[in-house]
């Protein structure tokens, strides 16, 4: 259970930090790497669905046991992201400079596994 918390809590310290960023960054990631995004929509509501699991891991690093059903789904959550980056590049449709902070999440949905296999199934009521 003490290693849930610790990799729940740490995701979501780590994903604040990379992802609030993304608000106040669209402009630049529009001249980063054109074109400029035309659905601004689109933009900040993957920004703040990707923040809203954040909570949902702190949720779960605060009592691992309870949500622990809820572990399954952020395991596949990890994968989202990555695996269409990883088959865009494979196409070439996305320059290369985005593959390598893709494999981050995999590497924390890797830690999720082990946390759910580690942490006791809640007592039955």
């Amino acid at each position: 259970m003490k290693f849930a918390r610790i990799v729940y809590g740490i995701a979501a310290a780590f994903g604040f930090l990379a992802l609030t960023p993304l608000y106040f960054l669209i402009g630049k990631i529009g001249r980063d790497a054109p074109p400029p995004i035309t659905h601004p929509e689109f933009y900040y509501g993957f920004v703040g669905v990707a923040i809203l699991w954040q909570m949902v891991f702190l949720l779960i690093a605060r009592d691992p046991i309870r949500y622990r059903a809820i572990m399954a789904i952020t395991i596949l959550e990890k994968l989202v992201y990555t695996v269409p980056v990883v088959v865009l590049y494979l196409e070439g449709r996305v320059d290369a400079r985005l593959v390598p902070p893709s494999l981050i999440d995999p590497v924390f949905g890797v830690l999720f596994i082990f946390a759910y296999f580690r942490t006791p199934r809640p007592a039955s009521s």
